[in-house]
Parts: structure tokens; sequence; C-alpha cells
């Protein structure tokens, strides 16, 4: 089963002194590095910030593009890692591993499988 786990924190609250952030950075290896060797690791990657999304909506028959994350909310998607995973629970022991649960949250999504 395939799982995208989507990083989720308060910009304004994340790491930014260079120790806190060398510690993420280490604590990223470990995760990516484990993902790896145990062969569940498909992809992973982190987005720019909040200020740089576009979200489009089509209403009318119009296509309508605006700033920012539609979403009014504190916390701000940051990254995900696509993983495949024996089941729910495996997926969790691997969103556990994830630096940002820390000081935010993963929420972890079951990828729709057609024919299922």
């Amino acid at each position: 089963m395939k799982y995208l786990l989507l990083m989720y924190a308060n910009e304004a609250e994340a790491p930014k002194s260079p120790e806190e952030l060398q510690t993420i950075a280490d604590a990223w290896y470990v995760y990516m590095e484990e993902a790896k060797a145990a062969g569940v690791l498909l992809s992973n990657g982190g987005l720019e910030p909040a200020a740089t999304v576009t979200t489009v909506r089509i209403r009318n028959g119009k296509t309508l593009a605006t700033d920012g994350p539609f979403a009014e909310t504190h916390e701000q998607v940051g990254g995900y890692s696509l993983l495949d995973c024996k089941d729910l629970d495996e997926a969790i022991r691997w969103a556990e591993k994830i630096p940002t649960a820390k000081y935010g949250s993963v929420e972890i999504c079951p990828l729709w499988s057609p024919g299922k």
C-alpha cells in the first residue's frame, strides 16, 4: 500500500538557529537512510514557503489563480514522503521518525488504488 505522508508545521515556529537546523538535518539524514535501506521510500521532497503557493479553482468555466494556500490555517504543508508500506501501522512507525512530527504534524494519506 502506498501512503503519502504530508508534513505540516507553523513556519513561524519552525527551527531557525544553526544548532536547531543542524539537529533537524541530522534527523532527516537518519530517517532518509533508514527508509531507503528498508525499501519503503519511493519519493521525498520539501516545499518552498507558503507565500510561494498558488491555488487554482475553476468557477463558472473560468480559471481563478490566487496567491497563497487555500486553507486558512496556522500550519502549512512543508514537505512529503511517498512510502510503500505493508499497512497503516508501518506507515505510522515511519511517520514517527520524521523530524517534523516533533514540532508540527505528519498526516498519513493512503493513495487511492483503482480496482481495489
